[in-house]
């Protein structure tokens, strides 16, 4: 599962890009009743999106020309600088190299061989979100992709991630963890874009998913907001009930109510 004691290879960050920060606050403050506290004028417009002063997420303004609408989910690594070598050494290249973020931490950004963006985060001062799990908190990542045998090996050379098949009714579904863990660490999942339609048309890419109370409830409260139902609330045996939205602005992602059993 998602927790805020980091360690390498496990999610430790996460950041909206959006082409109307304004928009974007009001969206997910009324969805999740996150509020924005920006970084500063030196973060050229950078800033974090909170829960009681915690932090939920980073989020930032980009133009057409800068890239598009979208969540980037971000992996812990001792050493950026080597992380970067070995994405390249296993297929991956690098959309943004390694660079010192103030004392904050660093960061990159990469492609996996089947073009999934993620980025990396050595942390400095900045250990990572403060705020996850809980209603309105990021709970689970999800990678979809064209080979799921070929991500488990490129993810499993470049973060040393373990991986291990949870058989499902109708089929199995592979969930990734971190190094030297067994599968209750599991704080992910890969599947095959083939498998899921509402996915495919986006290609390979990574995608969150926040926990909260009422997934009904949060789907029409998305399109009251403006924005789109992709997926319509639907149970999942032993995983809880889920829906996939996007934001007014594009930007996907989903979100869960645990099964208590499984809690």
């Amino acid at each position: 599962m998602i927790t805020t004691e980091f360690v390498d290879g496990a999610p430790n960050w996460l950041d909206l890009s959006t082409p109307d920060m304004d928009g974007a606050r009001t969206f997910y403050g009324g969805l999740f009743g996150w509020t924005f506290q920006s970084a500063g004028p030196q973060a050229g417009g950078y800033g974090m999106f909170q829960i009681e002063g915690r932090t939920v997420s980073g989020a930032m303004t980009v133009t057409a020309e800068q890239g598009e609408p979208g969540w980037s989910v971000y992996f812990q690594s001792a050493d950026a600088d080597a992380t970067a070598k070995a994405v390249e050494q296993a297929g991956g290249t690098a959309a943004l190299q390694p660079m010192d973020v103030f004392d904050l931490g660093r960061m990159g950004v990469f492609a996996d061989p089947a073009g999934a963006y993620f980025g990396i985060w050595q942390p400095g001062k900045n250990k990572g979100l403060e705020y996850i799990k809980d209603d309105g908190g990021l709970n689970w990542v999800e990678l979809y992709v064209p080979d799921v045998a070929a991500a488990r090996r490129f993810y499993g050379s470049v973060l040393n991630w373990g991986a291990f098949d949870v058989e499902f009714p109708g089929g199995s579904y592979t969930t990734v963890n971190p190094p030297g863990t067994d599968e209750n660490a599991m704080f992910g999942g890969i599947v095959p874009l083939a498998a899921d339609p509402v996915e495919a048309e986006a290609g390979a890419h990574w995608q969150p998913y926040f926990h909260v109370p009422d997934v009904d409830a949060t789907a029409d409260r998305t399109q009251e907001l403006g924005g789109t139902v992709r997926s319509e609330p639907v149970n999942i045996p032993g995983v809880g009930r889920i829906a996939k939205l996007t934001d007014p602005y594009g930007a996907a992602f989903a979100v869960l109510k645990g099964d208590p059993e499984q809690q």
